[in-house]
């Protein structure tokens, strides 16, 4: 299995970036997928997280109303839209995939991409 993350990069607080995760080697439309991300010195946190088929969702308080997680399964993509970027969000940004919706851990990491926000 492999999840390839890209998309991050340094921009301004304010700015818009637009992850996307390609996963291949599993049966992705089985899978739900997630963000997570980790910033220098802290835990990884989980960010949001997007159901089988898209239809339902999960989004950590510090980032509703300004990050959107999507799924295309005919592409085996997920992305994450990040608006309004804040210093609080530059961190290490990890792509993950989990077989059953309300399991605490994920099977499968992406190797990250860096999101770089300057004030």
């Amino acid at each position: 299995v492999q999840l390839v993350e890209s998309g991050g990069g340094l921009v301004q607080a304010g700015a818009s970036l637009r992850l996307s995760c390609a996963a291949s080697g599993l049966t992705f439309s089985t899978y739900v997928m997630g963000w997570s991300r980790q910033a220098p010195g802290k835990e990884r946190e989980v960010v949001t997280a997007i159901s089988w088929s898209g239809g339902r969702t999960y989004y950590a308080d510090f980032v509703k109303g300004r990050f959107t997680i999507s799924r295309d399964n005919a592409k085996n993509t997920v992305y994450l839209q990040m608006n309004r970027l804040k210093p609080d969000d530059t961190a290490v940004y990890y792509c993950a995939a989990k077989g059953a919706i309300d399991s605490e851990n994920w099977d499968y990491w992406g190797q990250g991409t860096q999101v770089t926000v300057s004030s």
